[in-house]
């Protein structure tokens, strides 16, 4: 076995993927709204329904409305309901929520995009059907005047819509050309504008032949093509700005012995500032006063609470849980840890972007080619005719025969169509380049809590308590809010164990519960706090009285479909790898059990992205699979990635990959699926060259008219979007 350990340093898919449509109504509302709530663990329409009622039923709320899709819940209030009355509220219903600071949240904007290619797509469509059956009229041998009105008529629809359907190409070959370069929207262009200047020329000359339909028809292929492309990453957004949205907007600052609230942005270093229990740390800083336990799992991944006591160092981000805290601030605003990750993540992002597609390799070859092949065709015809309206039509069919059509659709129709296959297993697309990367993936890292385990501690020894102890242990248990203790209720509920009759119930902060049982006084807590001696396993301790302390024993339960997921990875030739900022003894023992030879302990998010880092140095393609706050920088800047839907926004927008349901078993089937996909890709190139290989000759030798030319291209846009849905 090979470990690495650093020092220790101080759902259902059809609801999670509920409809664009819906983000986009409620995006602005999101934006707009005076509290702004993260809610990680919806997951249905009975979610929003108990949510939005318990909001609403908040005295002091006016308005509350939850979005599935973007699980986020926007509030109008008045200005004395604060934020962490709202989070208490839905922690008390079962409902985990965090405080969002709304103003940062820009990357959630309406998709305008999306709306606009669909608009444009319509309209090329109504138009090119319009004109096809005004051709179907000259076609049926329509002559002379009534001919040459069908042309004009034909002109006056498509003139309008191609200057305004055909803007998104024309909008990035200008910025290609303005650059110096060339991309697959100037030859398209150049198509277009070419189908349409010809025969204007020949209406104009009462030509017989007029090319209307094909540049319509053209238009609406590829707008097509290109709406297909933007649906399978309209989903995503931008991780950092997401991360940003989680800094804790406001503060109570200590001033003159009195609490005072201020925005988190003019807190200054040496600033006390309190924090309640249930509340985040808005900034780094030192315990001056008070006894605790911190939550810290989003950020480094540790399974349990730390005990926190005046001197201990806090990072914003991290959560208060038990007791009141007054810190003392020693770095703010972008000097803490939590912004510095965010900074971590976008330039992870800015090294995966500059991956270049098989679709971007194509247009780089194929654009050129296709210029100089046309402009030779025009010169070549014209010196042999002297005939600039031969010359001309020419080029066009050159141009139109040859345009990047069936390239453009190769991509978005197999994409669209592996999409829909792994959605049916649970696992939604949304970078557009996601699976091509997929299919290189040699190297599998994990992280641990939240990821190949449920995150949530499960009591193992039940069987081995005593009746009366299992009933002192749950009444003790049911007075906090400690992850253990809920972890000692659930387990006694299960087994209808009766709480015992406990008087002067109370938790001490930081170290347990205790109370009062038939005369004797009963700790359930901390191993020093009732005189046990501590144990590598996750364990709490009861004692009753001067008796032993009994050990209550807890492990992180696997998530569904763990094991037979790292084991499919292993027998298909991948090397699986477990990073995680667990403490050793829990990391190795879960190593052990799904039998992962390589893993690292109290890994710093630095750490995570420093090895996926060296691995991609080695030449390694590495597929990242995690769920925390302490992930977010390493799924940006691993090859591919991957999250649940049960990970918090920030690692969830991080991910091309979102995981719906909580069973891992469909990963080993989505890098098949992402193969088979890159096959069919590279078919569908092969497709479009056999089809140039044959089409081009006959068009630059004359024997293509534009019209043919447009059919050709048609024909060769239906053959690889019928290829692509080979994978369905």
């Amino acid at each position: 076995m090979t470990a690495t350990m650093r020092p220790n340093m101080s759902a259902c898919p059809a609801c999670s993927a509920a409809p664009a449509a819906e983000a986009l109504a409620d995006a602005a509302a999101v934006r707009n709204a005076r509290i702004a709530l993260s809610l990680p663990t919806i997951h249905c329409s009975a979610c929003i329904t108990a949510v939005e009622d318990a909001l609403n039923a908040y005295p002091g709320v006016q308005e509350a409305r939850v979005n599935l899709t973007m699980k986020r819940a926007s509030i109008q209030a008045d200005p004395d309901v604060m934020p962490d009355d709202l989070v208490r509220a839905l922690a008390g219903i079962g409902y985990e929520a965090h405080e969002l600071d709304a103003g940062t949240l820009s990357a959630t904007e309406t998709d305008k995009a999306g709306r606009e290619l669909l608009m444009r797509l319509a309209v090329a469509g109504f138009a090119s059907m319009n004109v096809m059956l005004l051709s179907v009229s000259v076609w049926s041998g329509a002559a002379d005047a009534t001919r040459d009105l069908f042309h004009w008529i034909s002109a006056f629809i498509t003139m309008p819509v191609i200057v305004f359907s055909g803007q998104p190409f024309y909008r990035n070959a200008w910025a290609a050309l303005r650059h110096g370069r060339l991309n697959m929207d100037v030859p398209i262009t150049l198509a277009i504008v070419l189908a349409v200047v010809t025969s204007l020329w020949e209406t104009s000359l009462s030509g017989e032949h007029a090319y209307f339909d094909a540049a319509l028809a053209l238009t609406f292929f590829l707008l097509a093509g290109r709406y297909l492309d933007h649906r399978t990453r309209a989903i995503a957004r931008s991780a950092a700005e997401e991360l940003a949205a989680l800094e804790v907007p406001r503060a109570w600052v200590l001033r003159d012995g009195q609490e005072v609230q201020v925005p988190a942005a003019q807190v200054a270093v040496g600033d006390l500032i309190r924090v309640r229990p249930g509340g985040r740390m808005p900034v780094d800083g030192v315990i001056t006063d008070g006894v605790s336990e911190l939550d810290r799992s989003l950020l480094t991944g540790e399974t349990l609470p730390v005990f926190a006591e005046p001197g201990r160092d806090v990072s914003a981000g991290e959560v208060n849980l038990t007791g009141p805290l007054t810190i003392r601030a020693t770095a703010v605003g972008e000097q803490t840890s939590l912004h510095r990750m965010a900074d971590l993540v976008a330039i992870a992002e800015s090294g995966r972007s500059r991956y270049t597609s098989l679709a971007d390799k194509a247009a780089k070859l194929y654009a050129p080619g296709v210029h100089i092949l046309s402009a030779l065709s025009f010169v070549g015809w014209y010196l042999y005719t002297w005939d600039v309206r031969t010359a001309l039509n020419i080029a066009a069919a050159v141009l139109i025969i040859t345009c990047p059509c069936a390239l453009g659709l190769a991509v978005p129709a197999v994409t669209t169509a592996a999409s829909g296959r792994l959605f049916r297993r649970g696992m939604l697309i949304k970078h557009s380049t996601a699976l091509e990367r997929l299919a290189e993936v040699d190297t599998v890292v994990f992280d641990k809590t939240g990821t190949l385990t449920q995150g949530t501690p499960e009591l193992t020894n039940l069987a081995d308590h005593a009746a009366s102890d299992l009933q002192i242990a749950a009444a003790l248990a049911a007075a906090s809010s400690h992850p253990l203790s809920r972890a000692i209720v659930t387990a006694c509920d299960a087994a209808d164990v009766m709480p015992a009759e406990i008087s002067d119930i109370r938790e001490l902060p930081g170290y347990g519960t205790q109370g009062v049982w038939q005369g004797m006084t009963v700790r359930l807590g901390r191993a020093a706090w009732v005189g046990a001696e501590a144990r590598s396993e996750t364990t709490a301790w009861l004692r009753i009285g001067d008796e032993r302390p009994r050990a209550f024993i807890f492990a992180d339960a696997l998530r569904p479909g763990a094991a037979e997921a790292v084991r499919a990875l292993r027998d298909a030739g991948r090397e699986v790898i477990l990073i995680s900022g667990d403490t050793t003894p829990a990391v190795e023992a879960l190593a052990k059990r799904l039998g992962i030879a390589q893993w690292m302990a109290e890994a710093l998010p630095t750490d995570k992205v420093t090895r996926i880092t060296r691995l991609t140095e080695q030449g390694r393609r590495v597929l990242m699979v995690g769920d925390g706050l302490n992930d977010t920088a390493a799924l940006a800047g691993a090859h591919v990635s991957i999250s649940p839907a049960s990970a918090l926004d920030a690692a969830r927008v991080a991910s091309d990959i979102v995981l719906l349901g909580g069973d891992l078993s469909p990963i080993p089937d989505a890098l098949v699926t992402a193969r088979k996909a890159t096959r069919r890709i590279r078919e569908n190139f092969r497709i479009a060259t056999i089809y140039n290989i044959i089409a081009v000759p006959l068009a630059v030798a004359g024997l293509c008219s534009p019209l043919i030319a447009a059919l050709a291209m048609s024909a060769s846009s239906i053959t690889v979007s019928l290829n692509a849905l080979r994978l369905r």
